[in-house]
């Protein structure tokens, strides 16, 4: 098998050479092996044994999982700080390769709050499942995950396939571990001149390269890849959309954003301050500043990510981002793919700083709301006040000043970037581009705390088994009742059918509703303006199906989203 080329090289050179590496890599037969632990899929470099899984119920529905598959060198010693390095990948005697027990996860990358022996820096590693029939030949269409967690905390673990799988056959899917915090993102001079900015980012090129040389062997098709995520996950997929500026060409065909969640992205001048109270944290300082904090123990690099967030950072002009996300959509700066984007109803809830009976004026919005954005001036936020009318204004649409000022924290970034994307997409001549409102909570979290509704994450609950919690990469799980499983297997099943199909509705089954495209004005039910969405909302326990509908897109949404994506005020909120 060709070696993968070590990047940065020049855009063209490198798409040749990963060219003539998939090429080389698909014309290469090897044997195949067989292990005690479970099915191999051999690589010739590497062979991994996995794990058979069939669902209760479902004999015809097996799924085998293979986990903890390095993707790339282990980013540690003289590498911390730096692009991910390739593995050597070179088949050197297809007779005798070893198979690794890969039946379980990896362990996940460094969280914040940090502890030493929770988490690991050796862990760019993914993960695999694939029908348990699929085979080298199979071609099946891939989906390639990206967690969330603000980029500081988050995993692979809690996020299982298993149910997509067994409902859809004719999918594979992959999850990607990537460096958080400073391990990811620490930025600043230094950095730029001995190593890389946005490394974590760089881990999940590393991984959809990795994938486009490899995921034929697991039966996947490198040419039929989405990419997908939410929250910090969506704005990874998002940053992967506008990468270099959109001058190289996509490892991916689709993209899936829920919830695109970041920011504000720091400034210049705030990551060398970040920079320089890590270093002093570490106790690192001086002309050897970065081989002092690649010496770092450990124990002291854990202790610094207590003490720092730290987000992706704006390289400049020929970087990985060279522009905020923001500006490089509204200039058409980007990559022209498929798109799912949209939110939950209320994810704002969740960011607005406060509860209910916080909010009492416009003062309290003030105090509460616009200190995330430190750079806001006065007169965006008068021009937000007018935008979302006060409570008692004639026709506001507003009860109380925090469903107010949740909306305006939901607006910013999270209910508003999937707009711009959709729209800009649809501009460019894309038809396969839709849209969607999540309009049922997590059900654990509103029992907790009822007033923020369809809160942040509700949608994960539905598409991931009733995900729970995720501290530290450990999860637990609810069992869904009859309505809240029927929900999770209408969304998975227009998930998965635009993965295969690129349409959300073709392999969706039953098909109850046809999810039209953003600038569609018909669907099988019913018919509305262009512009339009779904909204995925769960039915009545006893009933028989879901209450998804489509819906016309408000038009004071597109106008508010005009205000928070113009390229004056995304410079302020450094979206």
């Amino acid at each position: 098998m060709a070696r993968e080329p070590h990047l940065p090289l020049p855009g063209l050179a490198a798409l040749v050479l990963l060219a003539l590496a998939r090429a080389a890599s698909g014309s290469t037969a090897l044997q195949a092996l067989t292990s005690p632990l479970g099915p191999v899929v051999n690589l010739g470099f590497a062979a991994f044994a996995g794990n058979d899984t069939s669902p209760a119920g479902q004999p015809h529905s097996s799924v085998t999982f293979f986990g903890n598959i390095p993707y790339a060198q282990p980013p540690v010693g003289n590498l911390r700080f730096r692009a991910p390095r390739p593995l050597d990948e070179t088949i050197r005697d297809p007779s005798r390769v070893p198979i690794s027990d890969a039946r379980d996860w990896g362990a996940p990358c460094i969280q914040q709050p940090a502890q030493v022996g929770i988490g690991s820096e050796d862990c760019l590693k993914l993960n695999i499942w694939k029908p348990s029939s699929a085979s080298g030949s199979s071609k099946l269409p891939v989906i390639v995950y990206f967690h969330g967690g603000g980029f500081f905390a988050g995993s692979p673990l809690g996020f299982p396939f298993f149910d997509w799988l067994s409902q859809n056959q004719g999918i594979v899917a992959v999850s990607v571990a990537y460096r958080l915090n400073l391990l990811g993102f620490l930025g600043g001079a230094a950095v730029a001149a001995d190593g890389d900015l946005n490394a974590g980012l760089r881990d999940q090129r590393a991984a959809l390269e990795w994938v486009q040389r490899n995921i034929h062997r697991f039966g996947g098709d490198p040419d039929e890849v989405t990419i997908a995520g939410e929250s910090a996950g969506a704005a990874s997929v998002v940053m992967q959309m506008v990468a270099f500026g959109g001058s190289k060409p996509p490892v991916f065909k689709r993209a899936i954003v829920q919830s695109i969640g970041f920011g504000p992205t720091p400034t210049s001048e705030e990551v060398e301050d970040t920079f320089k109270n890590v270093s002093a944290v570490v106790g690192c300082s001086g002309r050897d500043v970065m081989r002092c904090l690649r010496n770092a123990s450990i124990g002291a690099i854990v202790s610094a990510i207590n003490h720092a967030s730290v987000p992706p950072v704006v390289e400049g002009p020929g970087g990985f981002l060279p522009d905020l996300p923001s500006h490089l959509i509204a200039s058409g700066r980007f990559n022209s793919v498929g798109l799912i984007g949209g939110h939950c109803t209320n994810d704002g809830r969740t960011f607005v700083g406060g509860t209910p009976a916080q909010f009492n004026s416009e003062g309290d919005i003030r105090i509460l709301l616009f200190p995330r954005y430190s750079g806001v001036s006065a007169a965006t936020i008068q021009r937000a006040f007018e935008l979302y009318p006060a409570p008692d204004a004639a026709g506001s649409p507003f009860k109380t000043q925090y469903e107010r000022a949740s909306q305006m924290a939901q607006d910013i970034v999270l209910g508003c970037m999937d707009l711009q994307l959709v729209q800009a997409l649809t501009s460019r001549g894309v038809d396969n581009v839709f849209a969607f409102r999540w309009n049922s909570p997590h059900a654990v979290l509103f029992e907790e705390t009822p007033f923020e509704g369809v809160m942040h994450t509700s949608d994960l609950y539905f598409l991931f088994d009733g995900t729970v919690r995720l501290p530290n990469a450990l999860n637990s799980f609810k069992a869904f009742n009859e309505s809240e499983a029927r929900l999770s297997q209408e969304a998975i099943g227009f998930w998965t059918s635009f993965i295969s199909s690129g349409n959300p509705s073709t392999e969706n089954v039953p098909a109850r509703i046809n999810w039209a495209p953003f600038s569609s004005n018909s669907s099988s039910n019913t018919t509305v303006a262009a512009h339009s969405r779904i909204v995925l909302e769960r039915g009545s326990d006893g009933g028989t199906q879901t209450n998804t509908v489509i819906e016309s897109i408000p038009e004071v949404e597109f106008e508010r989203c005009k205000f928070w994506m113009s390229t004056d005020v995304t410079a302020e909120t450094r979206v």
